[in-house]
């Protein structure tokens, strides 16, 4: 027998066998798992029509591994938080002891996300807008500058450059003082980092853990079931929450140029939930059960200026550990609650039915339905999926432009100028349900006006795409939309 026969047979059998394991998984996402028809439909038609291709991709994009485990660690947490917040729900559910108004008006709203747990309801906050990164992270190292009790810091991405050395010097001075300094990092978005990196921070006495670490370095298979969320809670009075990972390229430094993102700092109640968050999310990657103290707690005698601090808001959490997809749903509502307008910013646009359907029907009905999405891709293939909801969107009546000054990194939408969400959620598949993202929702006219006005100026740096553009669009794109759109469930 040649060698050439031999390899042959070799080549057969790891093909039975590859086979043999897709029709496994198959079997799997059929009866196994409670997937989304057409996303278990694309998945089988993968396995089946590219068996070797398929079958890498599913192990990278498709599977469940831990998910059931997470939800068991989370359970007996998640069911504490609900009994301290049970009070405030049974109160919202009284519309007769809900004295402002707004409140009044988004109820509904605010009950069904108060059932996830750790969504409180707080009325006592200072909330400052950043729609540029210079003065965020200035505010940040400023916030960490000024600690005296402990830093929290939890971020997708932290780059080794200018600014991510900064962030990571103004940590570890604040752990030679002997404050508490607790860092989380992604293992996906922070596996370019070197061991040395981090040297100094752990030398000084601070705290380093991964979320889903890379068992080898420099690589990783799993791309589902990251940590997105970028939170920052300095002594428990002080709390950022945003787009922004920490990278110079985050300040338009990078090969995209400018860069247009969002982010909020919260004073007051509000940062309870985020350290809540932190704290849950910190626990898991680094396999402890600290619990929260007194000095975590928000102290309203520490508060800059408590007379400033009238605006409600309530973090909203999601993941693949949760019950619901809680910030999705907020999406969903809120869309449905608005009245005059709605208007979208976001780099990646690959909604479900259920916001494709709920956002054609608000613009039929005559609501000012506006998305802003980059003209500059960073990932081409959901790039052209967007391209391709926009032009049903278009049909529909709403108003699709593309931010032509840099790149578009901002996750929010403001309705009717009151009522804003902010925070690490795209408005795509893997935020709605693969992810683990945070979001702050907002209920104050001052705060929906600002980010409705910068919605408006940014209009200024974006051309439209209108039904004239779309359709005059070529043969190449048409192919790129259909070949995306098809696989549009996997991402």
């Amino acid at each position: 027998m040649t060698a050439i026969h031999i390899l042959d047979l070799i080549f057969f059998d790891i093909y039975q066998i590859i086979l043999f394991l897709n029709l496994l998984i198959i079997i799997g996402v059929v009866f196994c798992e409670r997937r989304n028809p057409s996303k278990a439909m694309v998945w089988i038609l993968a396995l089946v029509f590219l068996p070797f291709l398929g079958f890498f991709i599913y192990l990278i994009f498709g599977q469940n591994i831990r998910k059931k485990k997470k939800s068991r660690i989370k359970a007996e947490d998640d069911a504490h938080l609900q009994e301290i917040f049970a009070s405030q729900i049974h109160m919202l559910s009284n519309p007769e002891t809900i004295q402002n108004p707004l409140i009044r008006r988004f109820r509904d709203m605010i009950i069904m996300e108060s059932r996830n747990p750790g969504s409180f309801l707080h009325g006592h906050n200072d909330v400052k807008v950043y729609a540029d990164g210079h003065e965020k992270f200035a505010d940040l190292l400023t916030a960490i500058a000024g600690a005296t009790d402990h830093v929290h810091l939890e971020y997708y991405i932290i780059r080794d450059d200018d600014l991510g050395r900064k962030v990571l010097a103004a940590l570890t001075e604040k752990a030679e003082q002997g404050l508490e300094v607790k860092l989380l990092c992604d293992g996906l978005g922070c596996q370019k980092l070197g061991k040395d990196f981090f040297s100094a921070f752990k030398d000084a006495g601070g705290e380093l853990a991964f979320f889903f670490p890379s068992i080898i370095p420099y690589v990783s298979l799993r791309i589902n079931y990251r940590n997105h969320r970028k939170i920052a809670v300095i002594d428990g009075i002080c709390g950022f929450v945003g787009g922004y990972n920490i990278g110079t390229e985050y300040l338009g430094e990078g090969p995209l140029g400018y860069w247009r993102d969002a982010a909020i700092r919260i004073i007051g109640d509000g940062v309870i939930t985020l350290q809540i968050r932190f704290m849950m999310d910190w626990n898991f990657a680094a396999g402890e059960t600290n619990t929260l103290e007194e000095r975590h707690i928000p102290n309203r005698e520490n508060y800059e200026d408590p007379s400033t601090c009238t605006t409600f808001l309530q973090i909203v959490s999601s993941g693949p550990d949760s019950q619901w997809e809680r910030i999705k749903k907020g999406y969903f509502k809120m869309i449905t609650e608005a009245k005059e307008s709605i208007y979208i910013q976001t780099p990646y646009f690959v909604p479900d039915e259920s916001i494709l359907e709920a956002l054609k029907v608000a613009a039929l009905s005559g609501i000012d339905v506006r998305i802003m999405i980059p003209c500059k891709p960073d990932h081409p293939f959901v790039y052209w999926v967007s391209y391709s909801y926009a032009g049903e969107l278009i049909e529909a009546g709403a108003r699709i432009f593309k931010y032509d000054r840099g790149f578009i990194h901002a996750k929010t939408v403001v309705i009717d100028s009151i009522v804003t969400s902010v925070g690490s959620a795209n408005w795509d598949l893997r935020s709605f349900s693969t992810n683990f993202e945070t979001n702050a929702f907002v209920y104050d006219p001052d705060i929906g006006k600002t980010f409705h006005d910068l919605f408006r100026s940014d209009l200024n740096d974006c051309s439209e795409v209108t039904s004239e553009v779309y359709a005059a669009r070529s043969l190449l794109i048409k192919v790129k939309e259909g070949i995306s759109r098809l696989f549009a469930p996997l991402t």
